[in-house]
C-alpha cells in the first residue's frame, strides 16, 4: 500500500483547538529515554506544557534524570511539574501520554514489556479513563519490531483503550535542543489531532507517512540514501582535491550542478568548506558515525524483509564499520569518512 507524505496544518489546528476545549485535558505525561536527543526533547516538552500538567521522566542513567528535573525546576519559567520516576513502569503508570526515545529495538521491547506488566495490575480502571492512553515512540528501530510492540500494546489494552504510534525524527541534537525537529509519523489518521500538538512541542514539523510503522519506513529509506550520498560526496571531494582542485571551488561546482545533496551543501566532509559543518570542528557533534551504521543496518534488515534489493548497502556498511573502528574516526560525525579515505585536511 502506498502512503502519501503530507503536512497537516489547518485541519489539525482546528482539531487541536477542539481537543483542548474538551472537558478533561491530557495532563499526565511520561518521557522515557534521556540520551542526547531525548534529554533535549523532554526539556522542550516540559517547558511548553501547562503548570497544571505533570511529567515524569526516567532513564537508566539516574543522574541524567535527576539533572534534567533539576534544570526543569530552576531554569524554566512555568512548564509542567517534573518528577523523577523509579523505573519505566513507574513513569508511565498514571500517564495519559507516554513518549519513548531509546537506542535499539531490544531497548524498546524491554521497556514496553516493563510498562505493560505494570498496567496489568490496573486494567480494571482503564475503561473509566476519559481518554485512551497514547504511546509515542520516537526511537529509530526497524518497522517490524515497532509493529510487534504496537500489537503488544493493543493486546494489553482491549477495546482500543491505548494506541502505539511511531514518530522517528530528523534534525539531530541541534534540532532537538532548538525544538526544530521534523517527525515522521506512523499513526491512524484519526489520532493526528491528538498526536501532532504533542510532537510540535518538541519540533516544528510533522509529516504523516501512513499507518503505524510507516514513519520508520520513511526514516530508514531517507537515512539509507543519506548514508550512500555521504560516502559518495567524501569520495568525490577527495578525488577533486587530489587532482589539485580547491575544495571550496569544487563544492561550489557540485552545489550548482547535478551532484548537489545535503552532504555536499550543508554537511560537507572537507574541513573549512562549510564553517558550520562538523568537519570544520574536527568532526565533532553532528550525526555520529555509529548512529549512521546502526540506521544503515536497520534499513538493510527492513529491506530484506520487504524483498527490496540494496546493491550498495553491504559495501557502505563495510565502509562505516571499518572507519568507526579507527580511533581517529570513532565517535565523530559520519562525514569523517573523508578522513578515513585519506582526504587532505
Amino acid at each position: 500500500m502506498k502512503h502519501s507524505v503530507r503536512l497537516w496544518r489547518p485541519a489539525l489546528r482546528a482539531q487541536r483547538r477542539a481537543f483542548s476545549c474538551s472537558s478533561r485535558r491530557l495532563d499526565n505525561y511520561a518521557f522515557i529515554g534521556l540520551g542526547q536527543m531525548g534529554y533535549q526533547m523532554a526539556r522542550n516538552l516540559q517547558a511548553k506544557l501547562s503548570p497544571s500538567d505533570t511529567i515524569r521522566v526516567f532513564d537508566i542513567n539516574k543522574a541524567a534524570a535527576e539533572k534534567l528535573v533539576q534544570e526543569m525546576k530552576t531554569q524554566q519559567a512555568g512548564g509542567a511539574a517534573a518528577q523523577v520516576a523509579r523505573d519505566a513502569g513507574d513513569a508511565a503508570k498514571d500517564a495519559d501520554t507516554v513518549v519513548t526515545c531509546l537506542p535499539e529495538p531490544k531497548h524498546v521491547k524491554s521497556t514496553y514489556e516493563g510498562i505493560l506488566s505494570t498496567y496489568a495490575a490496573v486494567q480494571k480502571g482503564e475503561l473509566t479513563r476519559p481518554n485512551p492512553r497514547l504511546f509515542i515512540d520516537c526511537s529509530t528501530i526497524d518497522p517490524t519490531s515497532s509493529r510487534e510492540v504496537a500489537a503488544a500494546v493493543s493486546a494489553a489494552f482491549p477495546n482500543d483503550r491505548a494506541t502505539f504510534v511511531d514518530a522517528p525524527m530528523s534534525g539531530g541534537v541541534v534540532g532537538a535542543t532548538a525544538g526544530t525537529l521534523t517527525f515522521m509519523l506512523g499513526s491512524p489518521q484519526g489520532l493526528l489531532g491528538r498526536v501532532e500538538p504533542i510532537l510540535l512541542r518538541m519540533g516544528k514539523r510533522v509529516l504523516h507517512c501512513g499507518a503505524q510503522g510507516a514513519g520508520l519506513s520513511a526514516k530508514l529509506a531517507n537515512n539509507y540514501l543519506l548514508a550512500i550520498e555521504n560516502i559518495a560526496t567524501a569520495e568525490a571531494m577527495n578525488l577533486g582535491v587530489k587532482w589539485g582542485l580547491d575544495p571550496k571551488v569544487l563544492a561550489n561546482v557540485i552545489n550548482v550542478s547535478t551532484g548537489k545533496c545535503w552532504p555536499s551543501e550543508v554537511n560537507n566532509p572537507v574541513p573549512g568548506v562549510v564553517e558550520t559543518a562538523p568537519a570544520s570542528r574536527d568532526y565533532s557533534g553532528g550525526f555520529g558515525i555509529g548512529l549512521m551504521r546502526k540506521d544503515l543496518r536497520l534499513a538493510m534488515l527492513a529491506a530484506k524483509e520487504a524483498g527490496a534489493e540494496l546493491p550498495l548497502a553491504d559495501k557502505a556498511s563495510e565502509v562505516y564499520e571499518t572507519a568507526e573502528a579507527e580511533e581517529r574516526c570513532k565517535g565523530r560525525d559520519f562525514s569523517v569518512v573523508y578522513r578515513w579515505l585519506g582526504g587532505k585536511e
